[in-house]
């Protein structure tokens, strides 16, 4: 009778056999994962998928597009940046990662991703229904002049891309940025199915985005934010033309986490390379209207640079600044929960009264709270929301004589779970500190 051991290595080994395991050392030996962080339908979705069913035929595996949207591209973006560097994940990254950091959303940033290839760069427009009185720019600026209430747009989230472009040609023409007021939507396909529920009054976003309603002449371009016409819609004015001396626009590249080993990242890039040169890549790009814009990795990695760079000016400008003003900052929880913990100590020191010998002795955890409140409004911006709420409940359940078991679960398991539902669902931005949380 073998011993117990054996029998388990006898048994692992048969089920590799059977399953026929796979060496590492080919590779991709299974599914690749494509992170996309914005909606189903939108551009970047819509190139994802073309890109995705291309790059089947060059590896002989399935890439599966995820949509991880949320956050005005943090989700999506962080996604991929954390993600398990064994290189059977991607992301087709878009300008909003040179722009997260610098409004305080993130901590991702271009040199958290090794560039694989860059695809696509696209220049904003602007877009009203086709039942609209405005022909041109100037009606619509003349409108938001003279506007009693708001006019209302999107095109992607709150701060993001498009809702800079249309800051930065309201600023350049001097119109206030409170006659327009921006509605977050994540992505372009679903605001402008608002546009056309009438939801709201004007769209910025990119030609090939709303080329299949512009076609079906649902809506009109009043302009696009390119220095020249866009050789796929060469009969849309640019604001150029029409005297506004303001140009803006995104771009789309693949990207992989850092640390993804040099065999597999030389591979990527050489499926990315011929893809994206390939004849089927060509047409799509051009039957969608997208400007094709390719650039080897290093070349790439200069454009994330530069525009980087481009945007922390841009971006920390009072109208800028005012624009993207959040409407809770990454303070509002743990100045929340100090106000909750002083509110909680008053209480409880009136509960106390005199101090008799069992009052003393109840003060001493009250104590402990406001010095841990404290402690982790000051700890949060430094080492993170995550770390500083595990060191302020293990402080308290210490201070409280909890079980050392009780303290351990509730310290690994309630600052995950208050993360998400603070940031994941409640959208309230967190001091992120080392961890980039």
């Amino acid at each position: 009778m073998l011993p117990a051991v054996f029998r388990l290595l006898w048994i692992a080994a048969l089920a590799c056999l059977v399953a026929g395991c796979h060496s590492d050392a080919e590779f991709p030996s299974r599914p690749v994962t494509l992170i996309c962080p914005w909606s189903a339908g939108g551009g970047t979705d819509r190139l994802a998928r073309q890109v995705a069913v291309l790059l089947e035929g060059e590896l002989g595996v399935p890439v599966n597009v995820v949509n991880a949207t949320g956050g005005g591209g943090v989700t999506g973006h962080t996604r991929g940046a954390v993600a398990s560097p064994d290189g059977y994940t991607l992301t087709i990254g878009t300008v909003e990662l040179n722009m997260l950091h610098h409004r305080g959303l993130s901590a991702v940033r271009p040199a958290d991703f090794e560039p694989l290839g860059l695809l696509n760069q696209d220049s904003a427009a602007i877009f009203v229904r086709a039942d609209s009185n405005w022909m041109s720019l100037a009606d619509l600026e003349q409108s938001i002049a003279a506007a009693q209430r708001p006019l209302k747009a999107s095109g992607t989230a709150a701060g993001g891309i498009w809702h800079v472009a249309m800051i930065g040609w309201l600023a350049m023409r001097d119109l206030p940025t409170d006659k327009v007021t921006w509605i977050s939507i994540n992505g372009a396909a679903p605001s402008l199915q608002e546009l056309m529920a009438e939801g709201i009054d004007l769209v910025s976003c990119s030609l090939p985005e709303a080329k299949p309603l512009l076609e079906a002449g649902e809506i009109r371009c009043l302009g696009v934010m390119s220095p020249q016409r866009l050789p796929a819609s060469p009969e849309i004015p640019t604001f150029a033309e029409q005297g506004i001396d303001w140009s803006l626009g995104s771009w789309r590249g693949l990207l992989y986490p850092k640390g993804v080993p040099p065999d597999r990242l030389a591979t990527m890039r050489t499926a990315v390379r011929n893809v994206s040169r390939s004849d089927e890549f060509t047409r799509f790009m051009q039957q969608s209207g997208f400007h094709i814009s390719l650039a080897e990795p290093d070349v790439f990695t200069e454009l994330m640079d530069s525009t980087d760079r481009r945007f922390g000016e841009t971006l920390s400008t009072p109208v800028f600044a005012e624009a993207n003003r959040a409407a809770v900052g990454a303070w509002f929880f743990p100045g929340l929960l100090g106000v909750l913990a002083l509110l909680v100590v008053v209480s409880g020191f009136k509960s106390i009264g005199s101090a008799d010998s069992g009052g003393v002795a109840r003060k001493g955890p009250i104590i402990w709270v406001v010095v841990g409140v404290l402690a982790f409004v000051w700890l949060s911006p430094v080492v993170g929301y995550l770390i500083a709420t595990g060191i302020l409940l293990f402080g308290l359940m210490f201070a409280f004589r909890a079980g050392r078991r009780t303290a351990a679960v509730v310290t690994l398991v309630a600052p995950p779970l208050l993360y998400q539902i603070f940031s994941g669902f409640l959208g309230v931005p967190l001091p992120w500190g080392w961890l980039g949380w």
